[in-house]
């Protein structure tokens, strides 16, 4: 088994009074694709901001590549390597594409991360808006974008947050694909996702989240298996 880039044991999280994240434990190990799956406000996106510490208080353990992270303010936490994209996507309306792309300073012990090259190779529709402004972009552009933000600041450790949620059936199959040759890249990616079709054939292993905390987990092979009480669990 190769190394862990992410481990989170008995993971708390607030926003202000609300206790919304009870004791999450999950590894994700170094190449990985991870899915945290389950209902609208089960805590999915909770985890990720949590991770980040971009939610109120927190407690527990979250190591990133062996580094203990919870004391640690978002900045930091996001040198360690990780990239967050999150479901709005946070792009700038008033910069051209290319000027988002630019933006980002690099993290991690990759240096710069992508090329602009690199990037527009497995994007090529951002090549084509390289000049549009962001606010021109259509929703499977921008979501491209958002991505491919994370990319160029070298980060290695990706939180992608429902970035199928919406689009069209053809940018759905262009995301797919891109996830896949980040893995062949040997990055390390945990998505939330609703779409479960879109998850199902790219994930590694799956974590279900109900009501702040992990229900079930199993690898690819037993998803067939799992049917019945993905069913139950889920609705899919």
């Amino acid at each position: 088994m190769s190394a862990v880039a992410l481990e989170i044991k008995d993971l708390n999280a607030w926003y202000g009074e609300s206790h919304i994240l009870h004791g999450i434990d999950l590894t994700v190990h170094k190449g990985e694709v991870v899915t945290l799956l389950g209902r609208n406000g089960a805590g999915r996106t909770t985890t990720l901001r949590a991770i980040l510490g971009l939610t109120g208080a927190r407690t527990g353990s979250v190591r990133i590549g062996g580094v203990e992270a919870i004391d640690m303010p978002t900045f930091k936490i996001a040198k360690l390597g990780l990239g967050y994209c999150p479901e709005e996507r946070g792009i700038f309306a008033s910069l051209s594409c290319e000027e988002n792309l630019l933006l980002p300073p690099p993290v991690g012990a990759l240096g710069g991360g992508m090329s602009l090259a690199e990037i527009y190779e497995m994007f090529p529709n951002l090549l084509e808006r390289r000049h549009s402004p962001g606010t021109r972009l259509s929703g499977g552009e921008q979501q491209m974008l958002a991505v491919a933000r994370i990319l160029r600041t070298g980060a290695n450790l990706l939180l992608l947050d429902e970035i199928s949620e919406g689009l069209a059936p053809v940018i759905v199959q262009a995301l797919g694909r891109m996830i896949k040759m980040l893995k062949a890249k040997g990055y390390t990616i945990v998505m939330v996702e609703q779409n479960f079709r879109f998850a199902a054939p790219l994930a590694d292993r799956f974590y279900v989240v109900e009501h702040g905390q992990i229900v079930e987990h199993f690898d690819a092979a037993e998803l067939q298996s799992k049917q019945a009480v993905l069913t139950e669990l889920l609705g899919v």
